[in-house]
């Protein structure tokens, strides 16, 4: 009798410890939730009939508690309906959790997403790391409906990122930080404890890169990075040397969004979570509650004084002169714009002065990005692309939501990485 308390004992806290899950969070002040009201709002109005649906703008929306119960719907419908062969790992991941946690089967598709990441492998050891944001979403997927069958899956993941070499990326790293921490708590009864240990070492190295990565007000890598990194920093077992300050991160974030910063429907959907303490992590518990719209408590803006708009000019620069690449060329042009225009306009009214400035767009879950320009596309094979500058600064945003000022230089340059 004594030995089989002792039995039940050793596996209730065998249990217990798998399913610990770390909690560092803060919270918003009252005062301040009317913003991240209007910031959902804006969200979910977004929410169109599309041949793109978005899964990120559901699971936020699914997270935090829908407003717009017909754009939670439509978005719903659609992912159902969405071709599985038209997506890649890290859509389908996402697809998944969108249905799953709108009490809806995925079907075949998590079948799909299982012997995806069975045959998945890095090109090699220096394997860029934004290429380990798909398989880590796929993993944090697999995780939440059955971590026994993910195991030899997320240890070979987890063995690649220990021993690749490529710059950390904080996107990356949080999404591979939120997967391996579903597979640390979920590690099976009775299986090998250096697991756990092979868990904990690769988050603390992720970890630390991450906390590398805060800066002193608080921003981790840049403004629409810190979401998802809020997420890691408040679920991960293994803590940081350097203690995170989360109310000033909170308190930065509530800046810029009262500044505008967040107007693009992906970038909201990836900070609303951590706003309302909420991660990727928390999908399985939700519930699917009756039908019934919630009113939002909104900002109340100030009544601008109604202004005509004002034209300026930007210039713009597009330039390759990567070897091997047949074209090569460094031309600049002026172009007059209204003020507020954003940059896809300035391209726009550019292709329209000089045909050298023709461009092309492909759709993504952050909006359109310009895969071409002057007859010069990207190419995912010599890792190519087009970044666009202001002046020498990288941009954030893209080139639907980024608003140039007057006489702002912007370069988009062909750039391998």
């Amino acid at each position: 009798m004594v030995w089989f308390l002792i039995y039940l004992l050793n596996i209730l806290w065998t249990m217990a410890g798998t399913n610990t899950q770390t909690r560092s969070s803060c919270s918003i002040p009252s005062e301040q939730l009317p913003w991240v009201n209007d910031l959902q709002v804006q969200m979910e109005n977004s929410v169109t009939s599309s041949d793109f649906p978005n899964p990120s703008v559901l699971i936020a929306m699914n997270l935090v508690g829908a407003y717009n119960l017909e754009a939670q719907k439509l978005l719903t419908y659609e992912l159902m309906a969405s071709d599985t062969a038209d997506l890649t790992t890290g859509q389908l991941a996402l697809t998944i959790m969108a249905l799953t946690s709108s009490c809806r089967d995925p079907g075949s598709k998590m079948s799909v997403l299982q012997k995806q990441m069975e045959n998945w492998a890095p090109s090699g050891p220096s394997e860029e790391a934004t290429a380990f944001y798909g398989p880590s979403l796929a993993i944090m997927t697999l995780c939440q409906k059955n971590s026994e069958t993910t195991l030899p899956i997320a240890v070979r993941f987890a063995k690649t990122l220990l021993a690749n070499s490529s710059p950390f990326n904080v996107d990356t790293g949080a999404v591979a930080t939120l997967a391996l921490t579903c597979m640390y708590n979920k590690i099976p009864i009775g299986s090998d404890e250096s697991y756990r240990a092979l868990f904990g070492q690769v988050l603390k190295a992720i970890v630390e890169n991450i906390s590398m990565s805060i800066k002193d007000n608080g921003i981790i890598g840049n403004i629409y990075s810190t979401g998802l990194a809020m997420q890691a920093l408040s679920v991960t077992p293994v803590q940081p040397k350097k203690e995170w300050d989360c109310e000033k991160t909170m308190n930065i974030i509530l800046d810029e969004i009262k500044q505008g910063k967040f107007q693009n429907s992906m970038s909201i959907a990836q900070i609303l979570p951590s706003l309302r303490g909420k991660t990727y992590l928390d999908l399985p518990q939700v519930s699917c509650g009756p039908d019934h719209e919630v009113q939002p408590t909104l900002p109340n803006y100030p009544n601008p004084p109604p202004t005509s708009a004002s034209n300026i000019t930007v210039t713009y620069t597009i330039n390759n002169q990567l070897r091997g690449v047949e074209l090569l060329f460094n031309v600049t042009i002026d172009v007059i714009v209204k003020s507020g225009s954003v940059l896809l306009v300035v391209l726009e009214e550019a292709q329209r002065k000089n045909d050298m400035f023709k461009f092309e767009t492909t759709m993504t879950s952050w909006g359109p990005i310009v895969s071409s320009i002057n007859n010069i596309a990207e190419n995912v094979n010599h890792n190519t692309y087009w970044q666009f500058l202001s002046g020498t600064t990288p941009l954030n945003e893209g080139v639907a939501d980024y608003i140039p000022f007057n006489n702002e230089h912007i370069t988009a340059n062909f750039t391998q990485y």
